[in-house]
């Protein structure tokens, strides 16, 4: 159990909050026991150092250490530089461009993921899978947009990000209906860890995904009490080691149920650190930059994935994924089928993690800040091709020909174009390719639109509630 009082944790869930365990006949039991499980945890700017497998010496992390030594740690896993453009990649399998959300967007936006795209818990949920949605969506918060409406048969979370409650006090969302607000941040991650030990609890007898996008550690820094001031590196570490201690219950749970040979769980970051708030955000040593760049530290993110009999302990891989790879990797797992009306740019990258294969999948992985492609990355080559700020700032519009060879240089220190113009050849025709598909700097024509409502309204406890 968390150290979270029960009474405010009542208080908040209501009435038939808690997922029941649908009963199911015995004979769809024995269909469906042999599917997997996947859960999915998404921490929010954590940075490539800031967890001890990938080699911080401040933040203590047990649990993940211990998840690392029974898995895989992905050294080149690749997100977006912010995190509306991530968790559209995360849920749609393609490049955020793709599906017009390529910029962070703010409470009552009229704009969100259409409900036309097909999630990847839609697709699981096609399968037979239980799903939920546990913590930050930032997909849009109006009715049409939220996760109820994406293939979650449940949500309980914050709708944006924790620094978005200056014009209307932060809610927490009961599925569609507003529970609390202002939410009392120093409690949401327990709150959270319960809903998922909980929602496994209720599910172990069908497959299930849950998703489960932390809060933590986007600022403002709001670690549980029971874990102010206990950490060796401020409160940004205090709230390092509760997403671990996070981790560490979601992992003891299918262990406890037995369910942990038949669970894949993947852990990982929607973007870098946010450098410029210092000792309040993390570290993505040994990589340049930081969050809303495209420099390797705004988008290679600490990365592990554990199945334990499926995935092999103490084993490494730096050959480049990304989360787009989440969709058709899972669906794939889950006996469903990708979409083929519409493109995906994921592929599935089980051959990776099961170590039958050490080739990606990807001819190339591509960089984009808003609408504008940055960089691509080609085997161990990257390209940039658009000047980079170290954090949030805009990129500059000069064109430049920057190569790095990321197998020997991970820190993109020392510029090769002049000496490799074969290979800067080569990957600008993968620029051109990709911009003549999505536009080089509006709309190309594999852009599909996004969501879209009217008069969209800020959600209050006061004043809304969806159903």
């Amino acid at each position: 159990m968390t150290n979270i009082n029960r009474r405010d944790f009542l208080k908040i869930a209501g009435a038939g909050a808690v997922v029941a365990a649908v009963p199911v006949p015995r004979v769809m039991a024995a269909e469906t026991k042999q599917k997997p499980n996947f859960i999915v945890i998404l921490i929010d700017d954590m940075g490539y150092g800031d967890i001890e497998p990938y080699g911080s010496k401040v933040n203590r992390t047990p649990n993940l250490n211990r998840m690392a030594a029974e898995g895989m740690k992905l050294t080149s896993f690749y997100t977006a530089p912010v995190c509306t453009p991530s968790r559209a990649q995360m849920m749609s399998g393609c490049y955020a461009k793709r599906v017009s959300l390529p910029r962070v967007i703010g409470p009552a936006s009229s704009t969100g993921l259409n409900p036309q795209e097909k999630t990847v818990a839609r697709l699981l949920k096609d399968c037979g899978y239980a799903t939920m949605c546990i913590g930050k969506w930032h997909l849009g918060d109006q009715p049409e947009f939220l996760p109820t409406k994406h293939g979650f048969d449940h949500y309980l979370g914050l709708p944006y990000s924790n620094d978005m409650g200056k014009n209307v006090p932060l809610p927490l969302l009961r599925d569609a209906k507003v529970v609390e607000a202002p939410a009392e941040q120093d409690k949401l991650t327990s709150l959270y860890t319960e809903e998922a030990v909980k929602f496994i609890t209720a599910n172990k007898d069908k497959p299930f995904f849950l998703y489960f996008p932390h809060t933590a550690v986007h600022v403002p820094i709001h670690p549980g009490k029971e874990f102010q001031g206990k950490s060796k590196n401020g409160a940004y570490g205090d709230w390092v080691e509760q997403v671990d201690w996070s981790v560490g219950l979601v992992l003891d749970k299918l262990r406890e149920l037995k369910l942990d040979t038949n669970t894949m769980v993947l852990f990982t970051s929607d973007n870098g650190p946010w450098l410029s708030y210092g000792k309040l955000a993390g570290v993505a040593t040994p990589l340049r930059g930081g969050k809303g760049s495209c420099w390797e530290g705004g988008m290679r993110e600490p990365t592990i994935a554990w199945w334990p009999g499926k995935i092999a302990a103490k084993s490494s891989c730096d050959v480049m994924m990304s989360e787009i790879d989440v969709l058709p990797t899972l669906v794939g797992l889950a006996g469903g089928k990708v979409p083929s009306d519409k493109k995906i740019d994921g592929l599935d990258v089980w051959p990776l993690l099961s170590g039958k294969s050490k080739e990606s999948p990807h001819e190339a992985l591509f960089y984009f800040k808003n609408d504008s492609l940055e960089a691509v990355r080609s085997g161990k080559w990257k390209l940039i091709v658009q000047e980079q700020s170290g954090g949030l700032g805009k990129g500059k519009s000069k064109p430049v020909a920057e190569l790095y060879d990321l197998d020997a240089d991970i820190s993109e220190t020392t510029n090769l174009a002049a000496k490799n113009p074969d290979v800067v050849k080569r990957l600008e025709g993968l620029v051109k390719k990709m911009d003549a598909d999505l536009g080089e700097s509006g709309k190309g024509p594999g852009v599909r639109d996004p969501g879209k409502v009217s008069n969209p309204k800020p959600l209050s406890k006061d004043n809304r509630e969806y159903t």
